[in-house]
């Protein structure tokens, strides 16, 4: 007695068909599975047998031997159980099998038999579309967050009876259906905005220009003086996102456990903030199957590194690579994965290790050689992938107790989302490129030209400025992002001056 369901598991952020084969012989009761099954997925023969005699079925006291093709590529989790319980009862003759061979079934099993949410529902429903399936069935928790896929029917259950039930044509149910526009405009909402914020004007116009060309950015200032808070609102004000970026961000999401059972879309660009104890495999990913890092889970997003120096020195070096390239490729000897990594970095920290050098309200008590130390934390490389870096003073009182109104993150993100189009069009003959952030030295020379004025204030501020040589390409890029928020074509020397501004941990003086 043989039978065959079809499933799937996720291999990175994608989805692959899985064939659930089981067969029965009248031999010693004996329940074999073979096909690389991992932990969990072992473990789900105990579910299995436990939940097919709560259902009220009869489990078959024969060998039993159930194999997941293709065999040379590891499973996990248990999204198994419910294939695997119904490959049973249809090769017991309980199961109509010609009424699920067009169905894909994913499903974790309770010992009662009901079915718990499963992850990766939305790269699986993707994988059903393209293999051109009648429909999928799974947990009734992952409906939601399936039916995005659009274009395959979305079959929700609560059980292992009401699957039974439903293939053997007892009982009907509908596909569940979603408006995915209606789905997509409500999820573009942020709960906090810049208007929060008092004070700090200069501040946020960093924040505008680093949205508005997709610039990494690094505040420095004393504790209390808002750069967390300011940080946490920066996606507020960058370009809404779009229905592709939605479904990338989605699917990392889902395979990483980490989308809320009433979510099927993520719409707001992520924001993710680890601790500074964080492993560099938490923060690339990895693991011994290998799962998507913060980086990864912040891609198309923000992430925000608060207490900068704090981090290990290697965990910030490998972050060099996915800030360059905007993927992450992660080797192991049997496989080898690569999770998309576009994301902007934020990071914050303070001046010194007390926190209060340069500040006028408070004695700083480090010494020059321990600020020195404490600012060599951050490597010359890693500083060269962070185009603007802005101080963050200490809020004054009368900012405090002001009544006054500060600018909404609607209002910020209209002007940025302009800049941001002027920039596409620039591009639009390249596709990895979208945004100003991303121009190498050919795009610089191209599109960055600045005329006499512009020339002699670059010149003092490498030469009296002290400013180093990898500040200048920064500056060109910044300053062609400041001309497109202003609407100009060309580069004035006022807006070279503003980018000049932006590199204060370049200038070649005590501290900052």
């Amino acid at each position: 007695m043989f039978s065959k369901i079809l499933s799937a598991a996720v291999l990175g952020i994608d989805a692959y068909i899985v064939e659930v084969e089981t067969h029965l012989e009248g031999q010693l009761p004996y329940f074999a599975m073979v096909g690389l099954p991992e932990g969990a997925v072992r473990e789900s023969r105990e579910r299995v047998n436990a939940a097919i005699k709560n259902s009220d079925f009869r489990f078959p006291l024969k060998r039993i031997t159930v194999n997941l093709a293709p065999a040379d590529i590891k499973k996990e989790g248990s999204a198994f159980d419910l294939p695997i319980a119904l490959g049973v009862l249809a090769a017991a003759g309980q199961v109509l099998q010609d009424n699920i061979d067009d169905y894909l079934i994913l499903g974790e099993l309770s010992l009662d038999g009901s079915l718990r949410a499963i992850r990766g529902a939305l790269p699986i429903a993707i994988a059903a579309r393209k293999a051109k399936k009648k429909g999928i069935i799974l947990p009734k928790e992952n409906a939601k967050e399936a039916a995005i896929s659009h274009d395959v029917p979305v079959y929700p259950v609560i059980s292992l009876a009401e699957t039974v039930a439903f293939i053997n044509g007892i009982k009907e149910i509908q596909p569940y259906e979603i408006d995915i526009n209606e789905v997509f405009s409500q999820s573009l909402i942020y709960s906090i905005d810049f208007s929060d914020v008092k004070g700090q004007e200069h501040v946020k116009r960093a924040l505008e220009v680093a949205a508005a060309g997709g610039h990494n950015l690094l505040m420095v200032g004393p504790p209390g003086s808002g750069k967390t808070m300011l940080a946490k609102r920066f996606p507020s004000i960058l370009p809404d996102m779009t229905l592709d970026e939605a479904l990338e961000t989605t699917k990392i999401h889902s395979v990483s456990g980490l989308l809320p059972a009433d979510t099927a879309l993520v719409g707001t660009r992520p924001f993710r903030s680890p601790h500074h104890t964080i492993s560099d495999a938490g923060l690339i990913g990895g693991g011994h199957v290998p799962k998507p890092g913060e980086v990864s889970l912040a891609n198309h997003g923000v992430l925000f590194l608060d207490e900068l120096p704090e981090f290990k020195k290697n965990v910030l070096e490998v972050m060099r690579q996915p800030l360059e390239d905007g993927v992450v490729t992660i080797s192991r000897a049997t496989i080898s994965l690569t999770y998309p990594a576009q994301f902007m970095l934020v990071g914050a920290m303070n001046p010194c290790l007390c926190g209060y050098h340069s500040d006028p309200n408070h004695e700083c008590s480090c010494t020059p050689p321990q600020i020195q130390k404490y600012m060599a934390r951050i490597s010359g490389p890693l500083l060269d992938r962070i185009d603007i870096q802005i101080e963050v003073p200490a809020v004054l009182y009368k900012e405090l107790a002001s009544e006054t109104c500060s600018e909404t993150s609607e209002d910020i993100r209209k002007r940025v989302m302009k800049a941001r189009a002027v920039q596409l069009h620039r591009f639009r003959s390249r596709k990895s490129m979208f945004c100003n952030a991303r121009m190498e030295s050919k795009e610089i020379r191209e599109f960055c030209q600045i005329d006499d004025r512009g020339h002699d204030l670059m010149k003092m501020a490498i030469n009296k400025l002290g400013l180093s040589a990898r500040a200048y390409d920064r500056i060109l890029k910044v300053s062609r992002t400041i001309a497109d928020l202003e609407g100009q074509e060309n580069i004035r020397a006022e807006y070279v001056s503003e980018a000049i501004q932006y590199r204060s941990l370049d200038r070649s003086t005590d501290g900052i």
